[in-house]
């Protein structure tokens, strides 16, 4: 099965991208959306963050993710220890998840592909890009933040140009209906290049 990483910076659009390869009928796996179901779901996963963070980790058995945010946000070593302990997890679920699959392709979303340096476990990558102030806009928008937080997530994200560098398809996502269109060109190539 083909595995195609699907990248791009805070507030480049990525999820309305994954949005037109579902409806061209791509699977899609969203590591964000499992990794936070995993950590409320996995006892294991709990008792080991609340060995890391503490009592306050979890709130009602439901993970306390402004606190861990907080605990992370500067501790580059704690973050490091919770995504070992998150990471082979969700790489398990997503094995399992892509042999139930049927399809010529899947895509798998993963926020930050390079920074981790796992591109070597994808046949192909998509960068999703967007002009900065765009980008800040949006987040400011989506997640009700100030305009220095998302600036500093920024910062700690490499740059769209050192990303495309690596990538094999970017979608430029300033304009919806161009993006949508980038996105289905790029499907149909995915399939032509699988295909031949």
């Amino acid at each position: 099965m083909v595995v195609v990483g699907l990248t791009g910076g805070i507030g480049s659009g990525k999820s309305t991208i994954l949005k037109c390869f579902k409806s061209y009928g791509v699977p899609v796996y969203i590591a964000d959306t499992e990794a936070k179901a995993l950590m409320n779901r996995s006892k294991v996963i709990r008792r080991k963050l609340i060995q890391l963070f503490g009592e306050k980790a979890y709130i009602d058995q439901t993970l306390n993710r402004p606190y861990l945010a907080s605990k992370i946000f500067n501790d580059k070593t704690l973050l490091a220890k919770m995504n070992a302990i998150v990471h082979p997890k969700v790489a398990s679920h997503f094995k399992r998840w892509l042999k139930q699959q049927d399809a010529d392709y899947v895509i798998k979303e993963v926020a930050i592909i390079f920074e981790n340096n796992l591109q070597n476990q994808y046949d192909y990558i998509i960068t999703v890009v967007a002009d900065k102030e765009r980008r800040i806009q949006r987040v400011m928008e989506r997640d009700n933040v100030s305009k220095e937080k998302v600036e500093a997530v920024i910062k700690n994200q490499w740059s769209d140009a050192k990303k495309i560098e690596k990538s094999d398809f970017v979608i430029v996502n300033n304009n919806l209906q161009e993006a949508k269109e980038q996105a289905r060109n790029i499907h149909n190539n995915l399939l032509k290049i699988l295909n031949h």
